[in-house]
């Protein structure tokens, strides 16, 4: 008896700390003019949720004693927070969604770069995700590599807002893929039964197909386009599609000899002769065929 007497008095001491996001606005008018727009509101609209679930105190802990001290000493202040911290206090609350796209293990996270990097909850100047600026200028701050790929003759269109990296990332992490030996690239994320993003648009290379090529089911479409840019048509590796060809069918352990699946080099196949430069004028279903093994027409 007397140790529920002591937690009920620890919990009304603690209720009574908090004195609600009313407090706040007397000195954080400008956060708070714009804070009904913000998706953290619900917490105050519903009047539903106990104190410390409640607006501005469900981040920043109790008030009461900021209120009488105004100080980022007095109040959980994100600012003074390291990185595990300020995570930690989002995922109180994100922790179901968050956790299934595996964050604590993300590159972001293995990185420092936490929530607060990339949003912006009191003054966001998009209008979804509280996104601290637009989302292609975010991840160019640092990814400025990508930056110049999406520059070249031969890209996806992101900078022309026709898509976006969410359409193929995943910026709060990912799960070891299917492809690429179970590598983790760069937080890719990952469409139906567990296939590379770029199947969610181009859906006719899907399969399954009778005959797979190896390649695109064991690399994925890296192997052999280059996913944010490339000078080559077609995002390809090389400008050159039968020099994209010869890096696995070379003969090399007689993969890509007459007789062991692509006749390379022989009189009637010669790779120096223009004609069979160009590997997919004939062998067209490069991607997988459901009618012949050489993915001819």
């Amino acid at each position: 008896m007397r140790v529920v007497l002591l937690l009920l008095a620890a919990l009304s001491l603690s209720a009574q700390n908090y004195i609600g996001s009313n407090a706040c606005k007397v000195c954080h008018a400008d956060v708070w003019k714009n804070f009904y727009k913000n998706p953290h509101f619900k917490s105050i609209a519903s009047g539903k949720e106990e104190p410390k679930n409640t607006g501005c105190e469900s981040c920043h802990g109790p008030g009461q004693a900021h209120a009488k001290l105004p100080s980022k000493s007095t109040i959980v202040a994100f600012s003074e927070l390291k990185s595990k911290q300020v995570l930690d206090a989002c995922l109180r609350c994100h922790n179901e969604a968050l956790s299934r796209a595996n964050i604590r293990r993300s590159s972001h996270t293995l990185n420092d770069v936490v929530c607060s990097n990339c949003h912006s909850i009191h003054k966001s100047p998009v209008p979804k995700f509280l996104l601290a600026r637009n989302q292609t200028d975010l991840c160019y701050t640092c990814h400025q590599n990508v930056r110049s790929q999406f520059s070249m003759p031969f890209k996806h269109r992101v900078n022309e807002g026709f898509m976006s990296c969410t359409d193929c990332h995943n910026p709060h992490g990912g799960f070891a893929p299917t492809w690429r030996m179970a590598s983790r690239p760069r937080m890719v994320d990952q469409a139906l039964a567990n296939e590379e993003p770029c199947l969610k648009c181009h859906s006719e290379k899907r399969g399954p197909f009778v005959f797979e090529h190896a390649t695109v089911r064991v690399d994925g479409c890296e192997g052999c386009h280059q996913p944010h840019g490339s000078m080559n048509s077609r995002l390809l590796r090389r400008p050159v599609v039968f020099t994209l060809c010869l890096e696995c069918h070379n003969g090399a352990g007689n993969f890509g000899r007459q007789g062991a699946g692509v006749a390379t080099q022989t009189p009637t196949h010669n790779m120096a002769d223009p004609r069979y430069q160009n590997c997919t004028t004939c062998h067209v279903r490069i991607h997988g065929s459901n009618s012949d093994p050489f993915f001819f027409r």
